[in-house]
């Protein structure tokens, strides 16, 4: 298991320099600048702002550059918001941004493993169906529409929930953007659950166990959920990074103050340094979490540590 954890771990800061790298070059090779406006600038004027930032220093240097501070922690200046660097905004939104994705990550959790495994063992009854039927509709729609058919109905009609905004210390705001964001992530732990408890269930070493006279549940806890949740545990990556990316939405839909609106608002005003510190931070983010995917895993799996 440990040279299994050390070669998951090997990989990460390659794979964040790749990121870092290609958006580095992305961003600053697009059309357009950070001080293109709608009146042009006087060229001295220019010139004096591009030399300030370091912006009329040739490419490969300014990447050398960003990398070095980097290092050291420093995300740089916002070029937009002058009052403020790019860790300082970071510091502002990321944490009712995480605290939103990890709590849509335990409902889903909570919500999908459970479904899935009632649905298993009672296939082909009115459970069976009902959660095919939740699953299909939870993924065929779009957040954005989710989102404000549940603000309506919990905000609007029975006003047992607020339909956004944000007052710190009040989790009952985050209570419908975590549910918009859990439902297509449940959906498709349980569906997951739901097909590989079946096929476990089904397997020569659990029929053994039953002919051995176990009970149900000793069968479903002591032999056959742990392998059934392998697949769910190698979901957790991409629905680390539908949550990460999924939270764009949410908080725009919802008027939440995260992190997700200075991404957007960043890629809008081309703020070169807000968009890398925010890439980098959900990058480092989403390779951590599917390094965590990995490593369980691992120790649900023998035979993927041992390849």
């Amino acid at each position: 298991m440990l040279s299994y954890a050390l070669r998951r771990i090997a990989g990460f800061v390659p794979t964040l320099l790749v990121v870092i790298t290609a958006s580095f070059f992305v961003m600053r090779l697009a059309p357009g600048g950070p001080f293109d406006q709608e009146q042009a600038l006087p060229p001295a004027v220019r010139a004096n702002l591009e030399r300030l930032y370091g912006l009329d220093e040739p490419l490969t240097l300014q990447y050398a550059h960003y990398l070095r501070a980097l290092v050291h922690g420093d995300f740089g200046p916002s070029l937009r918001q002058r009052d403020f660097t790019v860790g300082d905004l970071i510091a502002q939104g990321l944490p009712l941004s995480a605290t939103l994705g990890i709590a849509a990550l335990l409902l889903a959790l909570l919500v999908g493993i459970p479904a899935g495994i009632v649905a298993a063992l009672r296939r082909d009854r009115p459970a069976d169906y009902c959660l095919n039927a939740f699953a299909a509709l939870a993924l065929a729609l779009p957040s954005f529409v989710t989102g404000p058919l549940l603000a309506l109905v919990f905000g609007l009609y029975l006003r047992w929930l607020p339909v956004g905004g944000w007052q710190p210390g009040a989790p009952r705001y985050l209570a419908l953007p975590a549910l918009t964001l859990a439902l297509p992530v449940a959906a498709n732990v349980a569906r997951l659950t739901r097909a590989s408890l079946l096929e476990v269930l089904g397997a020569p070493y659990v029929r053994s166990a039953r002919a051995r006279g176990l009970g149900a549940a000793r069968v479903l806890w002591g032999h056959a959920l742990r392998p059934a949740l392998t697949p769910v545990v190698s979901y957790l990556g991409p629905a680390v990074a539908f949550v990460v990316t999924g939270s764009l939405v949410i908080e725009t839909v919802f008027g939440l103050p995260g992190s997700g609106r200075y991404l957007v608002q960043g890629a809008i005003d081309r703020d070169y340094p807000l968009v890398m510190g925010m890439i980098v931070v959900y990058g480092a983010l989403t390779l951590s979490l599917n390094l965590v995917a990995d490593l369980l895993h691992g120790w649900l799996d023998p035979g993927v540590r041992n390849e």
